[in-house]
């Protein structure tokens, strides 16, 4: 193990201890506990087990108990919070802000009495090998950024419930974030959209309509058995009947019914060989009062945006590369315009490693607890952890294992950087105070009146006697096993002195 020792660079220090601070701040009830615990999690160098081992890092100075019930009783201003999170420095993809929205499952299949599980959706290892198990599952939105790196910012957390549709609470999330990003003057007028990248799971056409009052460009994933329909042919006015909603229609299984796209780009790239983009412009899906349109009133709308067909040379699992249908909200989109937006949405694989580490190294999903409450209320401390991660990324030691290599510190994994950021917190102030001390319980008087006081004086009484009678024999042994004068009355004198504070203590 070896290490590297840099001069600590004073405007990260600054922004880390001021997002320590206000953090604190936001912890309303048992504050302590919950930073101690959180400090614990974001220092330890070994992957989390369970909330007891935190107990034992050199950063947590209450007892073990202390964890679950800050978890159990403790509050978070969460509002607060993420209006901190987005108030942080933020990464930019090609100049603009770039969203990257999934959901992750808090499986609990044997919580039979924890309330508000859901139903959620987990792969297998072979095809159709997915199942659905009981859990919570949990909403995040992060921040992404260009270069080799698998860093995020997380920015919003928020758990679904079983009767919430993931769309329509991710429209609210985004739009929610937007506005605090705004506030802390991320995006200004006149700046590029906003990019929402989501993948196959999620409604894209109908995430860009409910967002479509807002400077956001929605990028997803379709299923490769869509179907999408261009623009309708232009009819005379002096045609009889209803004007037509939907073109020519567009089958992705299909490549005899795809017209000729608008723009044609070929990149290459170092992990996929050439790759080749396609796409059609105003391309949109037939939609029917079923699902989740079943209560839109009046009519259908017409959600128009480009597609994009992407197809690569190889794959690094060297299997064979199957075609990506993307989809954008966007219309009108150049050459130059189309190959970010395919980029975007390979970025977008940078959340799976966040919440990898999340639940393997920081244990997201380990602590076996009843309450949704309190697995939120640890959520929070997860993402708060990774964030001081994130912040303290060119503060970090790299605290090497001998088969590491020597990187820079911009490219340090979070990993590497938790391994370190226990040499940062000599730096750092200190946020909590120093834990109480718990003595012995003291003794309650009873404010029994009548006989109950008469039988505990009697009772005194005659342990008073009893403890008089045992004086009594201490001071004839000691006088008969004394040989002189002095010291048969030194004894005599302690007995005396141990049977009279017995007699006042019992009194």
């Amino acid at each position: 193990m070896s290490l590297l020792h840099q001069h600590t660079p004073v405007e990260p220090l600054s922004t880390l201890a001021r997002f320590r601070s206000q953090f604190h701040a936001c912890l309303t009830t048992r504050a302590d506990a919950l930073f101690e615990v959180c400090e614990a999690l974001v220092s330890t160098p070994t992957p989390v087990r369970h909330l007891a081992q935190l107990s034992l890092e050199p950063e947590h100075h209450r007892g073990h108990g202390s964890a679950y019930a800050a978890l159990a009783h403790g509050s978070i201003d969460t509002t607060q919070l993420r209006s901190i999170l987005a108030s942080l420095p933020l990464p930019r993809f090609h100049g603009r802000i770039v969203l990257a929205c999934d959901v992750s499952p808090w499986l609990r299949p044997d919580a039979w009495t924890s309330p508000d599980r859901a139903w959620c959706h987990t792969y297998g290892r072979g095809t159709g090998q997915a199942e659905m198990v009981p859990g919570w599952p949990y909403s995040m939105i992060v921040a992404l950024e260009e270069g080799s790196t698998s860093w995020t910012a997380p920015l919003d957390l928020r758990r679904l419930h079983s009767d919430e549709d993931p769309t329509t609470v991710t429209a609210h999330q985004v739009r929610q974030l937007i506005a605090r990003l705004i506030r802390a003057e991320h995006h200004q007028q006149g700046d590029p959209d906003i990019v929402v990248v989501v993948d196959a799971g999620y409604d894209s056409p109908r995430l860009a309509y409910l967002l479509a009052d807002l400077p956001v460009q929605v990028v997803g994933r379709l299923p490769s058995n869509r179907v999408l329909y261009g623009p309708a042919e232009h009819r005379p006015i002096s045609a009889n009947g209803r004007p037509p909603k939907h073109g020519a229609a567009l089958r992705m299984a299909a490549p005899d019914t795809w017209p000729e796209p608008e723009t044609v780009t070929t990149a290459a790239t170092r992990r996929y060989g050439s790759a080749t983009a396609r796409s059609w412009d105003r391309m949109h899906p037939r939609l029917t009062h079923r699902s989740a349109w079943a209560e839109h009133p009046g009519e259908l709308p017409v959600i128009e945006g480009t597609l994009v067909l992407l197809q690569v040379q190889a794959l690094p699992s060297r299997r064979d590369p199957k075609p990506l249908w993307l989809w954008s909200s966007a219309t009108g989109m150049r050459s130059e315009q189309v190959s970010q937006m395919w980029w975007a949405y390979l970025r977008r694989f940078d959340i799976e490693h966040t919440f990898r580490f999340l639940k393997q190294s920081l244990g997201w999903n380990a602590p076996r607890l009843r309450d949704p409450r309190s697995a939120d209320r640890w959520s929070w401390l997860v993402v708060v952890a990774y964030t001081q991660l994130r912040l303290a990324r060119l503060l970090a030691r790299q605290v090497r294992l001998p088969w590491h290599r020597l990187v820079e510190a911009d490219r340090m994994s979070p990993a590497r950087v938790r391994r370190g950021f226990r040499y940062i917190r000599a730096d750092l102030p200190v946020c909590v105070g120093a834990p109480k001390s718990c003595g012995p319980a003291e003794c309650v008087k009873s404010n029994r009146t009548g006989a109950g006081d008469r039988q505990a004086a009697s009772r005194r009484s005659a342990l008073c006697c009893a403890v008089g009678t045992m004086s009594g024999s201490l001071i004839h042994a000691a006088s008969g096993r004394a040989g002189s004068t002095g010291l048969r009355v030194n004894r005599c004198g302690l007995a005396a002195r141990k049977a009279s504070m017995a007699c006042a203590r019992l009194s």
